[in-house]
């Protein structure tokens, strides 16, 4: 077998010289201890989520940002609240925006701000926005660490909806 690809040694000095745009670009301070240390490479070893609970302030932000550092990964946070809903997670589709493109591309057509061209009402991808999970789904040359922050505010059916994403993420489809 091979080694992993990726080891988390709670050292900033082994960040890659390449890493991914979306890789933090400040060095976050956290020092983890062994047990930690261990637990982050499992986790990255077998492809799974990793679940870190604490007090607030304990540093759970922190060391998402720290491994995502060191091992020049992208990073990407998903802030939870009441009304949250797993769909906001993967994407956002402005039907509204669509349309009026729809009523008004003879006119003055409306420009994409990712790619500087005209929008094409008859194109749905220039209409939906990527949200964090479907940001970290989409990275296929890296693993991607996402921080689901705040999860316990959510909707009592929320953590069963995201078992069910996070379960089969190759099934996600627009």
């Amino acid at each position: 077998m091979n080694p992993p690809k990726y080891i988390f040694h709670s050292n900033p000095k082994h960040r890659p010289k390449t890493c991914h745009p979306d890789s933090p670009t400040e060095l976050e301070p956290y020092i983890a201890d062994s047990e930690l240390i261990e637990a982050v490479n499992l986790a990255i070893f077998l492809q799974r989520p990793l679940l870190i609970e604490g007090e607030s302030g304990c540093g759970k932000t922190r060391l998402a940002v720290a491994v995502a550092y060191e091992l020049g990964l992208p990073f990407y946070r998903w802030d939870i609240r009441s009304t949250t809903k797993v769909q906001e997670g993967l994407y956002e589709y402005d039907a509204i925006l669509r349309l009026h493109d729809v009523q008004t591309q003879n006119l003055t057509p409306s420009i994409n701000p990712k790619t500087g061209q005209p929008r094409n009402p008859k194109e749905p991808n220039d209409y939906r926005e990527l949200g964090p999970l479907g940001k970290a789904f989409q990275s296929h040359d890296y693993p991607a660490v996402l921080l689901i922050d705040e999860i316990d505010k959510a909707d009592v059916d929320f953590p069963n909806d995201l078992l069910s994403i996070l379960d089969k993420p190759w099934k996600f489809f627009i």
